[in-house]
């Protein structure tokens, strides 16, 4: 199912909103709980690591598992993603595909299967901390800076799977956005727990050279934090005149193309939207529109290579 997430979500305190949604957190609450005392299969001869989140969508981890997989294999290294089949998410499956490659099975112990029998010595699983059948070797949470943990609530009444403090289980923590505004998310999770492993990511636009920087533009995106976008284009001094904002994992109809491509002539502005929302587009408005493409950046990117090999 498509949703707009509600803006109150990422206010920095709970409204009376949120605080009126509350008691509907209590089965999510039980079911974590729950999921805490789940015997959890331990997988020999493959590492497992899991790229995943607390805070629903938007938080980088899809590019991190990408990322991952590839400097695995750029260290020689047999590595796979693997990611849980939906049909809502074949956005993301196709980005995967581009630059990586994937093994999507509507079951993670099945993909994880046909991982063992390539001989993989790496499956990178893109999204299942929330998934308590597999005791993964390592777990990682990543979360965007400007978002944070929203309001800190749980969902609906806020943008979290599971508690921040559940962040104790994990191995460590990738913050993704300018790294200039991370010291104080630092010193909270440090609070939590001392010892986790911390790294920093920001994107950069790679093909920058190929945009028309000097233009002006209108935007639209499907994807979980449009408000990283627009940031992002800002940050390059592209001129932003309107902005449409769909849910994430939104398909397109013929009709919502036609009409931005309209307001664009109209106003002559030209369109861009995400990589990601490109390749959902109908192939004969895809020369009328553009997009960037993003390189995640790691700092102390052999450090994070470092913590994907070691042993446990």
């Amino acid at each position: 199912m498509n949703f707009l997430k509600p803006k109150f979500w990422d206010y920095k305190k709970p409204n009376f909103v949120a605080f009126l949604l509350l008691p509907f957190t209590l089965p999510i609450l039980i079911s974590n709980f729950l999921k805490s005392f789940r015997v959890q299969k331990k997988i020999k001869n493959i590492k497992t690591v899991c790229v995943g989140n607390i805070y629903v969508g938007g938080t980088g981890k899809t590019p991190l598992a990408i990322k991952s997989n590839n400097l695995l294999k750029s260290n020689n290294l047999k590595s796979t993603i693997i990611k849980k089949f939906y049909h809502n998410q074949i956005d993301e499956q196709n980005l995967i595909k581009k630059y990586s490659n994937l093994i999507c099975k509507k079951k993670r112990l099945d993909a994880l299967d046909e991982a063992l029998l390539s001989k993989f010595q790496y499956a990178i699983f893109d999204d299942g901390l929330q998934d308590k059948s597999i005791n993964y070797d390592l777990k990682i949470v990543c979360f965007s800076n400007l978002q944070w943990i929203g309001n800190g609530l749980i969902i609906p009444a806020g943008p979290l799977r599971e508690k921040i403090n559940s962040i104790l289980k994990y191995d460590a923590v990738v913050i993704n956005g300018d790294t200039s505004l991370n010291k104080n998310i630092i010193n909270e999770v440090k609070k939590i727990k001392k010892n986790l492993k911390i790294f920093e990511t920001d994107y950069e636009i790679s093909n920058l050279s190929e945009l028309e920087v000097d233009s002006r533009y209108v935007i639209f995106s499907a994807i979980a934090n449009p408000t990283n976008f627009l940031k992002i284009l800002k940050k390059n001094n592209f001129k932003v005149e309107k902005e449409y904002i769909f849910p994430d994992h939104y398909i397109y109809r013929e009709s919502d193309l036609t009409n931005i491509l309209n307001y664009a002539k109209n106003k002559n502005l030209k369109v861009m939207t995400t990589e990601k929302d490109y390749s959902k587009i109908d192939n004969k408005y895809q020369n009328e529109i553009s997009f960037i493409k993003l390189d995640l950046k790691i700092l102390n990117e052999e450090k994070f290579v470092d913590f994907l090999k070691e042993e446990k």
